[in-house]
């Protein structure tokens, strides 16, 4: 069984047992959250069920694991002829959920 849900912003495919890399969320580490804006269920009996735009029956529960930052990404300005280079790094913060169970009532 899998689910499509949707966390700032962004679109995930997530399956029971994974590990869900998302947008920084304001929930401490150790505790539950609930991704309650589910797209998409495929069912273990081959069942789809698509919400318009969410589906308001299933819920998809997790533990959030840790807060961390991603790798970082350079970011650069060249100007030619005029001497004139800069490069400015970003690390973008990210929360790391452990998917725990998907229910569809």
């Amino acid at each position: 069984m899998y689910a499509i849900v949707e966390s700032g912003g962004k679109q995930y495919k997530v399956e029971a047992g994974q590990l869900l890399h998302t947008e920084k969320l304001n929930v401490a580490p150790g505790e539950t959250v609930e991704l309650d804006k589910v797209v998409m269920v495929r069912t273990d009996d081959g069942k789809v069920l698509v919400g318009q735009p969410y589906l308001t029956n299933v819920k998809v529960t997790g533990t959030v694991v840790e807060h961390a930052r991603a790798r970082k990404v350079l970011v650069g300005q060249f100007i030619p002829r005029k001497g004139h280079k800069t490069i400015k790094g970003h690390r973008q913060w990210y929360t790391t959920i452990k998917i725990e169970k998907i229910e569809v009532k």
